[in-house]
């Protein structure tokens, strides 16, 4: 799949706004994980806090990958093998996105 340079920037933006707001979401939820932690001392919610760190290191790291491709310039075939993959990472980004969102509206 050949993607123009224009609609490929736009996906990069879009993706890096979506993992960044996954970041603040999950943010959030470890905030509130962590003092209903504070208040019930509970193993679920420890599962819960540890949860949302695997996610907030997955995220970060997607983020970064999409912010180190988007400043790479060039044509070198590490990045065109990049590119090949930014619309399936930008998927994922987005439905974690929405998992999140729910997630964090039914625990807030």
């Amino acid at each position: 799949m050949i993607l123009e340079p224009g609609l490929l920037n736009i996906i990069q933006y879009v993706a890096i706004g979506v993992g960044i707001a996954n970041i603040c979401l999950l943010l959030g939820l470890f905030y509130i994980y962590w003092n209903s932690y504070q208040e019930m001392k509970s193993e679920f919610t420890i599962g819960l806090l540890f949860f949302t760190l695997v996610l907030l290191v997955q995220n970060i790291a997607a983020t970064v990958f999409l912010v180190l491709l988007n400043l790479t310039v060039g044509g070198g075939g590490e990045i065109a093998e990049a590119v090949k993959h930014l619309l399936e990472l930008f998927s994922i980004t987005l439905i974690q996105f929405v998992a999140l969102s729910i997630l964090f509206k039914i625990t807030y």
